[in-house]
């Protein structure tokens, strides 16, 4: 099995109590029926992101574990839940079988002075702004249409039989609370930098469509949220459910065709790019639609995609201005953080045109 380690250094912000960890670990991890060596103090390392939960390596000489954790500074509990994405993953195990298994859940904040939760690592790829294993165009045509059928077979799952998920259901209206929930977040992140959205958000509440479902939806869901085998191009995992919910399959594949920067687009966007989503071989955004509802079986139109695409960039753009408002009120100095504002300008004006086109 070829895999790739892109874990580097813990940034000195986002260190932890290790042993303490440990400690917690060797107290509660019994506690899931499951056997693991961890005497000692394993290495720690991080993984690149991070821009909302952090993610992290622990190496024991026997075991290697993921924990993840809020991002230090993060005040809004109910966008860094460490407990509702572990009960997530917890309750689709037995049903979606791209969950990694959990390990625990520390609720006790007093441990590394966050919540936080332990599961074991998905052996395989991770890619990232590069594959990662070299395949041909048709190889990575294949790659790309079974990524995208692991998103439908997501939404297929019937959360209506497990209790965990059908309590994240709201019921119908969901793309309505979430036009009126993202507008009020890119409110409240507000900076004087911010340019003026309101004939952006107007256009989405006035050409809303309604619900086209409830089903359980990842959103976030990229190549670089999940493990490739490259020896047989298969998704192995599906990583990062911190923003999972019940609501619209389409409202989820928009979110996630926002960040799929093609080999045509522009110079800027393409600095936007964080998955290979520009190789030889891998789809257009029209092509993933078009193939996702043939295999969904719900019938999309050209003129209905619109409102999808312009919700999927601005819920990017709110996304990014939140990072871009801890950066510009020094929550957070991390310097990677300094191009997020400018890219809400741009994103800014890549709805606009589209609205125009």
């Amino acid at each position: 099995m070829s895999t790739r380690d892109d874990s580097r250094p813990v940034r000195e912000e986002d260190a932890f109590d290790v042993e303490a960890v440990a400690t917690w670990l060797r107290a509660h991890a019994q506690q899931n029926h499951l056997t693991y060596d961890l005497r000692g103090t394993p290495e720690v390392r991080q993984f690149p992101g991070g821009a909302s939960n952090l993610t992290y390596l622990l190496e024991w000489d026997s075991q290697d574990l993921i924990l993840r954790r809020p991002p230090v500074g993060a005040k809004a509990r109910g966008a860094h839940d460490m407990g509702r994405e572990h009960d997530i993953q917890a309750a689709l195990a037995p049903v979606f079988p791209y969950v990694p298994t959990m390990v625990g859940l520390c609720r006790d904040e007093s441990v590394i002075g966050s919540e936080f939760y332990v599961m074991e690592r998905l052996e395989g790829t991770i890619p990232r702004r590069r594959l990662g294993f070299v395949a041909s165009p048709d190889e990575i045509a294949t790659l790309c249409e079974r990524a995208w059928d692991v998103l439908v077979d997501l939404h297929g799952v019937d959360v209506a039989t497990i209790p965990a998920l059908a309590a994240l259901n709201r019921g119908e209206g969901y793309v309505g609370r979430q036009v009126a929930g993202w507008t009020d977040r890119m409110s409240r992140a507000r900076t004087d930098d911010l340019g003026d959205w309101s004939p952006i958000t107007t256009w989405l509440d006035v050409h809303q469509p309604p619900d086209r479902g409830q089903c359980l939806i990842h959103n976030d869901y990229r190549f670089d949220n999940l493990v490739l085998s490259p020896d047989d191009l298969r998704v192995t995992g599906v990583l990062d459910w911190e923003m999972a919910t019940v609501g619209d399959p389409l409202m989820d594949l928009g979110g996630a065709l926002a960040y799929w920067v093609q080999a045509d687009d522009d110079e800027y966007f393409g600095q936007f790019r964080r998955q290979p989503s520009h190789e030889p071989g891998m789809w257009s955004r029209w092509q993933i639609v078009e193939h996702y509802a043939a295999r969904s079986g719900l019938d999309v139109t050209a003129e209905q995609w619109r409102f999808y695409e312009v919700f999927g960039l601005f819920r990017l753009a709110v996304i990014a201005q939140q990072i871009w408002f801890r950066y510009f009120h020094g929550q957070t100095h991390n310097e990677a953080y300094a191009v997020f504002g400018p890219a809400v300008a741009y994103l800014e004006q890549r709805c606009r045109r589209i609205l125009e086109g």
